[in-house]
């Protein structure tokens, strides 16, 4: 693999510090360029914007390789789906998105329609990637159902009023990042950091409700240290 920092003057550790602050906390380009000046690195918010452009799909897809191998060695046990309203120009898209039981993010798809169509495309797209699981919790789209019908799966498709709630807290980090970043510009820049910010949620968020503090901290420098050997 070449190099993807050979161009750039500024260390790879800078480059990683700036892109992890703004896809993973909801922060702005110029809130990302003081925090930065504060520790004596003197950017623009507009070299932030070009980092994240162009390291940010790097980072993504070292982690979501890893996690998709990881994750084909295990029982798929459930998954949950959802989709939310996005605003781009005046005009509602929708973002798919596949949650498995443990709150790990497995897909994003952005489409303009939310028919049997979009829904049929999601699901192919989660399906080959992460296998079959033995259970899809949805709401009571209906979409869902004649998708799953063309497939064959409509058997493990499960709904209810409360079965859901992982899908619909999960949403909760990305409208915050979507408010920070006064909205997206158009389809392909919704899907692009969509990806890109679930795979990067999904290396930090170490269940720190749900482990002692002592496995927690151990799990936070574990996944601070791989974060750091990205694209080394």
């Amino acid at each position: 693999m070449r190099n993807p920092f050979r161009y750039f003057k500024t260390s790879p550790e800078i480059i990683r510090l700036a892109v992890m602050m703004y896809i993973r906390f909801p922060l702005s380009l110029r809130q990302v360029e003081d925090l930065l000046h504060e520790r004596g690195i003197d950017i623009c918010h507009e070299t932030v914007r070009a980092w994240w452009n162009r390291f940010g799909p790097v980072f993504a897809a070292e982690i979501r390789k890893k996690r998709v191998e990881s994750a084909r060695i295990h029982i798929q046990w459930r998954w949950h789906l959802d989709e939310v309203f996005v605003r781009i120009s005046g005009e509602t898209h929708y973002l798919w998105r596949a949650i498995d039981h443990e709150g790990e993010i497995l897909e994003a798809f952005v489409t303009k329609r939310r028919d049997r169509k979009a829904a049929l495309k999601f699901l192919r797209k989660t399906m080959k990637r992460h296998g079959l699981p033995k259970a899809i919790v949805t709401d009571k789209l209906r979409s869902y159902r004649a998708a799953m019908k063309v497939i064959g799966n409509e058997v493990i498709q499960e709904t209810g009023r409360w079965l859901n709630n992982r899908a619909e807290n999960s949403h909760q980090p990305f409208r915050r990042r979507e408010y920070a970043m006064a909205r997206f510009r158009d389809a392909k820049a919704l899907q692009i950091f969509a990806s890109i910010h679930s795979s990067i949620y999904n290396h930090f968020n170490h269940d720190r409700h749900l482990v002692p503090r002592n496995i927690f901290k151990e799990t936070r420098s574990a996944g601070l240290a791989e974060w750091r050997q990205f694209a080394a």
